[in-house]
């Protein structure tokens, strides 16, 4: 069956990145709704991009998730907290308890960026891995400069290669 990634957080988009074909066309598109992205990394592998705005419905995407992508703003110390709250729901939810988690920190090319640092002591991120059932990767990133993001696609083959 074809494995699916799914891709969310609050206030942030994939879809900027150079990931994203799109993001070569245009300028980003609104951040309501769930898109859905093709890479080949190995094998075929399908991004679904779901905003922050759509938390109280991601659970219904949950079915085919073999691997979650979810990211944080770095540059937001406001929206840690809500970040938060929403990465604990994903990493309680039954479905998502074989799933491997990669937490994605953008916006690491403004200037008022707080460090991986900083934001793993202000939301516990060690506390929170040595809970949780999913084993968790974290990455530094700038999806509008690319900073990063092939260490994102390493990871992506190496979860695909080591569940097959």
């Amino acid at each position: 069956a074809p494995q699916s990634e799914a891709a969310v957080g609050v206030g942030d988009s994939l879809r900027d990145s150079p990931l994203d074909e799109r993001s070569l066309s245009g300028p980003p598109l609104g951040r309501v709704g769930t898109n859905l992205t093709d890479i080949v990394a190995q094998r075929k592998i399908t991004i679904r991009e779901l905003g922050g705005c759509m938390g109280p419905i991601w659970s219904s995407y949950y079915g085919n998730c073999h691997s979650l992508l979810f990211m944080m703003d770095a540059s937001n110390p406001t929206q840690l907290s809500a970040s938060c709250v929403q990465l604990l729901g994903l990493l309680s939810s039954e479905q998502l308890a074989e799933a491997s988690v990669l937490i994605l920190f953008n916006k690491i090319d403004l200037p008022c960026y707080m460090t991986i640092e900083e934001i793993k002591s202000l939301i516990r991120l060690p506390d929170i891995t040595a809970c949780a059932k999913q084993n968790i990767t974290t990455l530094e990133i700038s999806a509008r400069k690319g900073t990063g993001l092939a260490k994102v696609l390493h990871w992506l083959q190496d979860e695909h290669r080591s569940s097959r």
